[in-house]
């Protein structure tokens, strides 16, 4: 496949996915207008079952083409959950837009970088572009949950005391986004909104532990749902649960320490091929070009990094204990 080729069809699905994207907003449009007309009225159980109208507007205009592809792979409900935990406020489609960004600019790149000579190397190379949003968002979902945990425990303490003071629950809710940082704060903050708005109090736990997946929060919705249908001292309960999280915090920083040594080990085993390779290269360069030139070396080397990315995640499986 010769490089004009290459840029005559990148450029063709580009200008297709833009003609197909223009196709459906004009379509879109013609559809609000006969709403706004009194056209077409959808049926009342329809418009129930339906969300808002003018968040499914804004999901229409926000990648139709991506958002029915997360639909039919049953996917964007997960997509959201993601970002929800991350804190990032792409959207499923704009998750999608960006990791087929990433594909396509590193696909492109390796392309012209090599020539066209190596399409498996640029496809790699585009697969490891399009998941680089996905461990963005993992990553950045990861650290949030972490600082929400470290704030949880004082703002059980925090609740509790409260409650003692005379304050109700959803009283407490509302202060404590006053009182906390973010993330806590934001989270808290919307989960008292959203019962303010009148959602039973079981459903907007049970969204803050899907927006926050941790045990501690777990416990927490637990506690406060089996109190609420059997009764007894909430902030007794929650007092106890702040020592409970708080000592499982000593343990886990406990175990940490412990198998740091087994981590270290992993880390290093995994960095001794990479630089026997480059030693390789710098000492005896003409015997180093069979693994670059050859495609016997290109399988040896790719085989070579697979197995030493297994032999080190199994090492990692090994030394992370959960708590």
């Amino acid at each position: 496949m010769n490089p004009p080729v290459f840029i005559l069809a990148f450029l063709t699905s580009i200008g297709s996915y833009l003609l197909a994207s223009l196709c459906l907003d004009a379509r879109a449009r013609r559809t609000w207008l006969r709403r706004l007309a009194g056209h077409g009225r959808e049926s009342a159980a329809s418009r129930r079952s339906a969300g808002p109208a003018l968040m499914q507007m804004v999901d229409e205009v926000r990648g139709r083409l991506a958002t029915r592809l997360l639909d039919r792979l049953r996917l964007k409900q997960a997509a959201e959950r993601m970002l929800e935990t991350a804190g990032l406020k792409w959207g499923a489609a704009g998750f999608i837009h960006r990791s087929t960004g990433f594909f396509l600019a590193a696909f492109l790149l390796v392309t012209i970088l090599t020539k066209n000579r190596q399409p498996g190397l640029a496809m790699i190379a585009g697969a490891a572009g399009a998941w680089l949003p996905l461990a963005y968002v993992r990553r950045k979902g990861g650290e949030r949950v972490r600082r929400f945990e470290e704030q949880f425990p004082d703002c059980l303490e925090f609740v509790s005391r409260s409650m003692r003071a005379g304050h109700a629950f959803s009283v407490s809710l509302e202060m404590v986004y006053r009182e906390f940082s973010e993330p806590l704060a934001g989270e808290f903050r919307r989960t008292f909104e959203e019962q303010n708005l009148g959602q039973p109090l079981d459903i907007v736990l049970k969204k803050l532990s899907n927006r926050i997946p941790s045990m501690d929060v777990q416990f927490f919705v637990s506690a406060v749902l089996l109190q609420k249908r059997t009764g007894g001292n909430l902030a007794e309960l929650l007092d106890k649960l702040a020592h409970i999280i708080r000592e499982r915090f000593k343990l886990r920083a406990r175990i940490r320490a412990i198998s740091v040594q087994g981590l270290m080990s992993g880390r290093i085993l995994a960095s001794i091929p990479v630089a026997v390779g480059g030693l390789m290269f710098l000492v005896n360069p003409q015997y180093a070009r069979f693994f670059v030139d050859d495609p016997t070396g290109h399988r040896m080397v790719a085989g070579a990094i697979g197995l030493l990315a297994i032999g080190y995640m199994i090492i990692r499986k090994i030394v992370t204990i959960e708590v």
